[in-house]
């Protein structure tokens, strides 16, 4: 080899290191890192489908057990730690510590139903179920808030996508769980302890704020992005619907697996080819001398106080304390405060709106496995209706994400109207499940996910949207707050206390009485129509409430709610973009 052909080889090689550095800082691979950390944080949906098992070997009746429940939806709502976190130390703390708690409560309840350690306490228990699954606030926190932050224009794509791979979690993980354990339901919360917090600590450095002017092909890359779960999703289906009347051998549980796996990763290529089109475009304007568009990355010890494009020319002087004018919010679309966010009457309507709509819908989804057996279900379609949950819970976050987005952008649809519309919806899912029919229980369980994926991210957008960015870590998990208050008044303090009424009212019938430490059941329509006659009730109302914050912001609305994210680069970009031939068009 001859020493051109020597240095020409070590120019390419020091091009491909150079692009390959660049592929890994890009914020479109950070997005892709997103994808997959919020594709295995969804353990809190599988619960209905190893609750059984709890309940079995701990001795559990339904009220206790519905009471486990509540700690487990109060940790993965309860996010107001991981908000603060957030605001004053970079992503990969928050995402380090989420880690550490998952694998730490669910490998906990792990051992206790293995019979490894001592029967734990009940208070225990919840402390264990709540810990693991508040580790899904600080993925959410970290990975999704991060998310928002870098595309801030396209934000109702970005929580639509990300919370929608949080829905398909669920079924990804019980396929990987088939695969890897068989049909043992106990070892599906060790998988869901060690492989989260693996997937975490792989990304805990690439989640990071990285500051761009908004290029003009960004809604493309993340249709692309749609497509690629779009797939991934029917994919899902078809597997749940050969499952459910075959029974697959092991070698074709790790077949599915292998599958799943190569689609999760495909979205890379997508990284990849944005991420060469950026570095082309960025060394031409260095041999051009001429820079259409800067990318600043934030240092980590700024980036809890520089999250949106105004902060970065913000002076001290203009700063406002979250402690001031906590009674004088400004206006819709500007950065609130924590307190004036607290306290406004927005945050209120959506508090109550999200405790009657996302507490009757997630109740529904955490007594779907009880209700599949009292209906008499086979021990299969528990399963069945668990991962239908999953993929039409990513449904209807993808769908109310990227719909709402195009009906705002276009029609200036505002989106509380599109929250209003999926509480109705979410009232035929629980009417279904109050009567009881035959087989419509497989019905409910797609309305129920999907309106539940909808209307989180529909919340967490308006939220976004009234309240502004510069808090957003923090108002975020605020706004998750109400779920397991709804959560706890209907499933425990409705759900459980007419099941538990009505096992003993049938225990009773049979001449029984019920002993200490066993397990209390309920079989037939009736263990659980009165209480979701009340649910149903409960979102309509919810329904109503929601409706009076569409009539406060239609205004807001109205207007340009995205205008103050320009930059006036963006906008010169944009008009030299206008006037430059089709060839150099295709480099954007």
């Amino acid at each position: 080899m001859g020493v051109g052909d020597f240095s020409s080889v070590r120019t390419r090689w020091s091009g491909l290191c150079q692009f390959s550095m660049h592929v890994i800082l890009g914020r479109w691979f950070m997005m892709f890192a997103s994808l997959l950390i919020m594709a295995m944080s969804g353990a809190t949906y599988v619960f209905g489908l190893y609750s059984i098992d709890i309940k079995t070997s701990v001795g559990y009746d339904q009220t206790t057990l519905n009471l486990l429940s509540f700690f487990k939806d109060l940790g993965a709502n309860l996010g107001v730690l991981s908000g603060l976190i957030n605001l004053i130390t970079p992503p990969w703390i928050g995402l380090f510590i989420g880690a550490v708690m998952n694998f730490f409560g669910y490998f906990m309840i792990w051992l206790a139903i293995t019979n490894r350690i001592k029967k734990p306490q009940v208070w225990q228990m919840c402390l264990y179920i709540c810990m693991g699954s508040n580790s899904q606030s600080f993925a959410t926190t970290g990975a999704l808030v991060t998310s928002v932050n870098n595309f801030p224009e396209s934000r109702g794509s970005v929580l639509g996508i990300l919370k929608g791979f949080v829905g398909l979690s669920g079924v990804i993980l019980t396929q990987f769980y088939y695969a890897i354990y068989g049909n043992d339901s106990k070892a599906l919360i060790l998988l869901i302890a060690w492989l989260p917090a693996a997937v975490s600590f792989v990304f805990l450095r690439t989640i990071r704020i990285i500051k761009t002017v908004r290029h003009t092909n960004e809604d493309k890359v993340f249709y692309n992005l749609l497509y690629v779960s779009v797939g991934l999703a029917g994919f899902l289906m078809i597997i749940i619907i050969l499952q459910n009347r075959l029974n697959f051998t092991e070698v074709e549980y790790f077949g599915s697996a292998s599958v799943i796996t190569l689609l999760l990763f495909l979205p890379i290529s997508i990284v990849i080819q944005e991420e060469y089109k950026l570095w082309q475009h960025k060394r031409q304007n260095i041999n051009n001398k001429s820079s259409q568009f800067e990318i600043l990355t934030e240092n980590p010890a700024q980036q809890a106080f520089e999250l949106q494009p105004d902060d970065v020319s913000e002076t001290p002087k203009n700063h406002v304390s979250c402690t001031e004018n906590t009674f004088k919010p400004p206006n819709r679309g500007e950065d609130y405060t924590i307190l004036q966010a607290l306290f406004s009457i927005d945050m209120l309507i959506l508090f109550i709106t999200t405790t009657c709509g996302i507490g009757g819908t997630l109740t529904a989804i955490d007594n779907l496995g009880q209700i599949g057996s009292t209906l008499g279900y086979p021990r299969r379609a528990t399963s069945t209706f668990i991962s239908l949950v999953s993929i039409w819970n990513y449904l209807g976050r993808v769908v109310s994400g990227f719909l709402s987005e195009i009906l705002l952008k276009k029609y200036k649809f505002p989106r509380p109207l599109n929250l209003t519309f999926v509480l109705l919806l979410s009232c035929v899912g629980h009417l279904l499940i109050a009567l009881g029919l035959p087989n419509t229980l497989y019905i409910a369980s797609m309305i129920t996910g999907f309106s539940s994926g909808a209307q989180w991210s529909l919340v967490f957008a308006i939220i976004s949207e009234i309240f502004g960015l510069k808090y957003y870590s923090t108002l975020y998990n605020l706004g998750a707050v109400a779920s397991p208050v709804g959560l706890y008044i209907l499933n425990v303090k409705v759900v459980g206390k007419f099941y538990d009424k009505e096992a003993l009212k049938q225990m009773k019938g049979l001449g029984n009485t019920r002993e200490e430490g066993k397990e209390l059941t309920c079989t037939g329509v009736q263990c659980y129509q009165k209480a979701f006659f009340i649910i149903t009730a409960a979102t309509l109302f919810g329904c109503i409430i929601s409706f009076i914050l569409v009539l406060r912001t239609r205004e807001f609305y109205k207007g340009d709610i995205y205008k103050k994210f320009r930059a006036p680069e963006l906008k010169q970009f944009e008009s030299t973009s206008a006037t430059m031939p089709a060839a150099s068009n295709n480099q954007q």
